[in-house]
């Protein structure tokens, strides 16, 4: 979403599917996983919405919807280029909305090639490294520069003469000179983005489409028909996905064939459309937004890099975009720098930007698993993950972890990763002995939520306060108590050590700011202080109302400058509660949301380009000539006062390049992204790839898997092939997916007497047909295997998993629940273990809900003998 809007946050808020007309949920068991928000697709569907759900599965959502899709996994995009074909073919594309606020008339270089032209790949390609170029990507009339992406895939090499730009850094683009970029508003160019959609996605027919996805034409054009039928002036559609499509090696084009389709059809920034990304828990998007990434700094600034980015001015060349908002990108930057180094970081200094971590590569953590086997990895600290349950290929994750000098594991029980040295199916079944294991493990239980202050920020960017009920006991602690503390720590031990103390890898620790104050007998820190540290202050010390105040200067300090306005006027805006009655449709006074406490994104888009509602049915932000004003039932997402007729001068810049037809503030054109000239690692358009192990060729493309996924080529990671007829060694399609009564890798459910009574065993979806072709007995015990390893789980015979005609061959699929493990009150062999380490190349997230096995009845073999290593295709 970043890439085609500007921002990498949902686009609207759970409470607005309640104005949807149709929504379409993929990807997701919503009525499971997020049974909270699932209530307001039951309340659009009481409305008289219709809901649809597409999915491998018939589970509690599809029950609830008006058609279920029986889709096969890892093959959306097909399913979304269908549609995307049907809109265009059909001329159904809100025409008065695409052509203003979209780049459907730019005109792309005459070096663009498209997979049609070059047998399923884009122009740019270099087989060699596995990676595109994008420069014949670009507008004509813009080339000269290339844009490189923050996530993704960026540690390529590049050319010695490399000019660097940002904004597609950030989410967004940025383009110089985009005054001149070529436009036809006809949208009759051939090399404009509009024609080139057309031919893009002309082999993706209803036909072809259910050959790919083996469902049924009918099916699909009910859908279609559905989609075009309640989108326009007069009625909107949303679009809702979770983990079902970002688990794959194309998961970030499985957004943007989203992106694409509601922007032809006008359903971004609009009532009850845009797309809502369902988080996995409480806090997954401020886990982004204050990011646990390797590759980005707070508010999604990126990580430096060691040799491109040796000083701040190369590094603002990196994240400045000319147009927008990014072209305040700096102040974000020095704003943060003052926040961690204060008084320390000067301009005659460079804000001490020198002290910053550098990327100089791969450091996602699949490639530290793998660093930790080859030894450059000797310690290790966990902070609420479990790899040897939830990552892919968890079996290699255990064997990291046994390579380890040291491991900290700060969770709320004694999780399997914290047992990897013995307890691990791998000791039971006497493949290690515990003895020969050299790690050190340290674990440190820490505090649950109800025992400690904070925030979490939701699937709708939504930052909520939570006070703590009561304190930790014994010696749990937070998560905020063991970092200051640590730090606090580390800080008194070098100062005793003068030489240590000169030591220039150091001088991070002696410049940090580090003085929130405490409370309590265990010295708590003040999670209120690291909110508003968080807002940002004036060299004053008065709180920021919001990011237009950052100044480059060093006169302002932020810790992110998204968040800033959390705490405007000295309140904490997060903790707010006003009740339902006394706000307004969009509950602008429930908690607060960034940025600025603007609820749907780009609602610029929900007026015409006059600055008038589409329609009444569907007002939310319109144009108050009389105030010279934006206004509405939202604040709106736009330049305060920025009239609609407003012309920027060719030579303006930053927020004032901002036309008053400009929705998209973010991006560096203020349009939306059907064809993405940067920022991707995998091409400017959503094209379908099969998984990495498929069950079939690619029916669509040349090109059979993404060709710039990430493989990690290991003894420990061998791949298998696309499934080559009956006789194949792993002939069935696997998916993972959760449980109501789980949570994620169980560290936070198994171990629970009630949610463990509930879902006691670990077991395996497959249909009636499939149980009697492998003699399979509902209730008994099944052996599922790959080539990474085995496991066992109790069979469900079920139609709930149907089998796949696929131009008349019949694929069968299994699905297995990820949440077991070998520790807890229930436990189980963890599904993960099939599954081979391979990665989206712009996100680096795996690929667990598409992939291949073998499933046989009884129980895996035990003993040193059961070593399973298979081979490599």
């Amino acid at each position: 979403m970043g890439t085609s809007f500007g921002r990498g946050g949902a686009t609207t808020y759970q409470q607005d599917l309640a104005n949807s007309d149709c929504i379409v949920i993929m990807g997701s068991n919503m009525a499971e996983c997020h049974p909270v928000g699932f209530q307001w697709v039951v309340e659009a569907k009481e409305r008289g919405a219709r809901v649809v759900h597409v999915d491998p599965r018939f589970t509690r959502t599809s029950a609830l919807a008006d058609l279920h899709v029986p889709l096969r996994p890892g093959s959306d995009i097909a399913f979304l280029g269908g549609l995307i074909n049907y809109v265009l073919t059909h001329e159904a594309d809100f025409r008065e909305y695409v052509l203003p606020y979209t780049n459907a008339s730019h005109v792309v270089s005459e070096d663009a090639e498209l997979p049609t032209d070059l047998d399923g790949l884009f122009s740019g390609y270099d087989p060699e490294t596995r990676t595109y170029d994008d420069t014949s990507w670009q507008y004509e009339g813009s080339q000269g520069l290339q844009h490189v992406a923050a996530a993704g895939d960026r540690d390529r090499d590049l050319p010695a003469d490399h000019e660097e730009e940002g904004g597609e850094a950030f989410e967004g683009g940025s383009i110089e000179d985009i005054h001149h970029v070529e436009r036809d508003e006809t949208l009759t160019h051939p090399r404009c983005v509009y024609q080139l959609l057309k031919r893009h996605y002309a082999a993706y027919t209803p036909e072809k489409v259910a050959e790919a996805c083996g469902i049924d034409v009918e099916a699909f054009r009910t859908v279609a028909e559905w989609l075009v039928a309640n989108s326009g002036r007069e009625a909107t559609s949303a679009f809702v996905y979770s983990v079902g499509w970002t688990q794959h090696t194309v998961g970030a084009q499985y957004i943007r064939a989203a992106s694409v389709l509601q922007l032809l059809l006008g359903n971004v920034g609009r009532p009850g459309g845009g797309i809502l990304a369902l988080r996995g828990h409480a806090s997954i998007q401020g886990s982004t937004d204050i990011p646990t990434l390797f590759d980005l700094l707070p508010g999604y600034l990126p990580m430096p890099h060691a040799e491109q980015h040796p000083d701040l001015d190369t590094y603002e060349q990196r994240i400045t975009a000319h147009k927008g908002f990014w072209a305040n990108a700096r102040a974000f930057a020095v704003s943060l720098l003052k926040a961690w180094f204060g008084e320390h970081a000067t301009a005659e200094n460079d804000y001490l930007f020198n002290l910053l971590p550098r990327l100089t590569g791969d450091h996602n953590a699949y490639q530290t698993a793998l660093d930790m086997i080859d030894g450059t990895v000797r310690g290790y600290l966990l902070f609420g993950q479990n790899p040897a349950v939830g990552s892919a290929n968890s079996g290699l994750h255990r064997e990291a972890l046994r390579h380890l000098d040291w491991l900290v594991v700060r969770d709320l029980t004694m999780i399997e990763s914290a047992e990897a040295w013995r307890s691990a199916p791998e000791v039971t079944e006497g493949r290690v002995r515990p003895e020969d294991v050299g790690t050190e493990v340290f674990f440190l239980p820490s505090a649950a939520h109800v025992e400690k202050d904070g925030t979490f920020t939701n699937t709708q960017r939504l930052l909520q306060w939570h006070e703590r009920a009561v304190w930790p006991a014994e010696d749990q602690r937070s998560d905020l108590w063991f970092c200051y503390h640590l730090m606090r720590r580390i800080r008194s031990k070098l100062s005793a050590d003068p030489e240590a103390a000169e030591e220039p890898r150091n001088a991070s620790i002696f410049s940090m700011t580090w003085d929130y104050p405490t409370e309590g007998a265990i010295a708590e820190p003040d999670a209120d202080a690291v909110l508003r540290e968080i807002n940002g202050r004036h060299a004053d010390g008065t709180l920021l109302s919001g990011y237009p105040e950052l100044t480059d200067d060093g006169s302002t300090a932020c810790g992110c400058w998204i968040y800033s306005g959390c705490y405007a006027d000295g309140v904490n805006q997060t903790a707010r509660r006003t009740p339902r009655t006394e706000m307004g449709p969009v509950a602008a006074e429930w908690a607060w949301a960034w940025p600025d406490n603007r609820r749907v994104l780009y609602n610029r888009a929900s007026a015409d380009p006059e600055g008038n509602p589409w329609s009444e049915r569907k007002a939310l932000v319109w144009w108050d000539p009389e105030a010279a004003a934006w206004t509405g039932d939202d604040r709106p997402d736009f330049v305060p006062g920025r009239p609609p007729d407003y012309v920027p001068d060719e030579d303006a810049l930053g927020p004032d390049a901002i036309a008053g037809t400009d929705p998209f503030v973010m991006q560096a054109d203020g349009k939306g992204w059907l064809w993405a000239p940067s920022g991707l690692a995998d091409g400017p358009l959503p094209t379908h790839y099969e998984p990495r192990e498929a069950p079939t060729a690619n029916p669509i493309e040349g090109q059979q898997s993404n060709p710039a996924l990430r493989e990690y080529h290991h003894r420990l990671n061998p791949y298998h092939g696309p499934i080559d007829g009956p006789d194949d060694p792993y002939p069935y399609v696997a998916t993972t997916y959760r449980v109501a009564e789980h949570h994620t890798a169980g560290g936070m459910s198994r171990f629970s007497a009630r949610l463990s009574e509930l879902a006691p065993e670990m077991f395996v979806e497959v249909h009636p047909d499939l149980a009697v072709d492998r003699d399979l007995e509902h209730g008994g015990w099944a052996t599922v295997s790959s080539a990474r390893g085995v496991i066992e789980a109790r069979v469900l015979v079920t139609e709930r998993i149907a089998p796949l005609n696929m131009a008349g061959r019949i694929v069968h699929q299994i699905g297995l629940p990820y949440h077991w493990g070998h520790a807890g009150r229930s436990t189980g062999d963890a599904a993960n273990d099939l599954f081979p380490i391979v990665l989206d190349p712009n996100v680096y997230i795996q690929e667990v809900k598409a992939g291949t096995c073998d499933i046989r009845p009884g129980r895996r073999r035990r003993g040193p003998g059961a070593a399973f290593e298979g081979g490599s295709a």
